[in-house]
């Protein structure tokens, strides 16, 4: 009978230790698949600078924008309460391609790059910490920047910019909202799926060396991105 009540009793703590894998004071790790998809605009390109000596000549009927873009991300949680969790998502930064409209638009692809969008996150989540299927919601705050940015379609770059143009972005703090659920498989993994929104601009700025009659001159144009990606995450994750 002892024996009995005591293997009874080892069942019942198994049971309570698995059902407990989303509570306070636990870590996880995640890793899938993100997928961004850029709701994005642009304004049109301005010439601001020719040979030292300011324009502000603005090109209208022209833009660009960026295609969706996939790739590999993780991320590091902890849950401070049962309900209230904290998270970092990381990404291999995604290559995005770089695309004419308005008048630019008969360029197709007008060049590249890569972007960084590294998130940290407050999570509030529902149900018990027992369930299995948690829902949440989300907001938290994102860092955006590129990188290997680049003109990749020659005949733009001499055809419109006339000469060879080298490219940066700014910088952009941005929110992040955020919704998803989790759906516990055992004590330790688990899967789910998020979506986000990310409403952010970045400037990209144009350094050419123009080729004129009187000789090479510097010049330099810009246009403001509007990126707004809606971003989903099919993960697996593993509780500690």
């Amino acid at each position: 009978m002892k024996l009995k009540q005591a293997l009874t009793g080892m069942a019942a703590l198994a049971c309570m230790t698995a059902a407990h894998a989303q509570t306070a004071n636990t870590f996880y790790v995640t890793t899938g698949w993100f997928h961004f998809m850029p709701q994005d605009s642009s304004d049109p390109l301005k010439v601001t600078n020719v040979g030292g000596s300011p324009v502000n000549i603005t090109i209208p009927n022209t833009g660009a924008g960026i295609d969706d873009s996939d790739t590999i991300g993780l991320s590091l949680g902890y849950f401070i309460t049962d309900h209230i969790s904290t998270e970092l998502e990381l990404g291999i930064p995604p290559k995005f391609d770089l695309n004419g409209k308005g008048t630019f638009e008969q360029f197709g692809k007008i060049g590249s790059a890569k972007l960084w969008s590294p998130a940290l996150l407050f999570k509030y989540n529902f149900n018990d910490a027992q369930a299995k299927f948690r829902p949440y919601v989300g907001l938290g705050v994102t860092r955006v920047w590129f990188t290997d940015a680049k003109i990749t379609n020659g005949q733009f770059e001499q055809g419109v910019l006339n000469g060879p143009t080298s490219v940066s972005t700014d910088r952009s703090w941005s929110p992040v909202f955020n919704i998803g659920f989790n759906y516990a498989f055992t004590k330790h993994w688990f899967a789910g799926l998020s979506v986000s929104y990310i409403p952010v601009s970045v400037k990209a700025t144009l350094n050419t060396a123009r080729s004129t009659p009187v000789g090479t001159l510097n010049a330099t144009s810009e246009t403001k991105i509007k990126l707004n990606p809606v971003v989903t995450y099919v993960k697996v994750g593993y509780a500690f």
